[in-house]
């Protein structure tokens, strides 16, 4: 199975997710997406199967640095929140691991042990 992993390099739990796909012998291609960039149907596609709440990271410091009108307007539409998330890939929530059959947003040890340790 080849999949892809997206986030960002310096992420403490990129480098777990990195760790762990590596311990299970799981290769993958990565796309670091301040560097590179995420188009936005991309994440439109994950948000249509995962839903916003699941992608949009609240917790950051970059999500806290949003004027209020930039939050109201992610919380009160998913179009909006995708053109942020676009924007702002910092508040894309990390990792989002995708393959053929598979599409994990965020670092769950046991689900990464599930899913991949075949």
């Amino acid at each position: 199975m080849t999949i892809t992993i997206y986030g960002i390099k310096s992420c403490s739990t990129m480098k777990k997710a990195f760790t762990k796909l590596d311990e299970l012998g799981v290769s993958y291609d990565f796309h670091d997406y301040k560097k590179q960039g995420i188009e936005k149907e991309t994440i439109q596609r994950w948000v249509e199967s995962l839903g916003i709440d699941k992608m949009l990271n609240k917790r950051g410091t970059t999500w806290r640095k949003l004027t209020d009108e930039q939050k109201q307007a992610a919380d009160s539409s998913v179009d909006k929140a995708i053109d942020l998330l676009v924007e702002n890939t910092s508040m894309i929530k990390r990792p989002i691991v995708e393959g053929q059959s598979v599409l994990l947003c965020g670092y769950d040890e046991t689900e990464f042990e599930t899913v991949f340790n075949k």
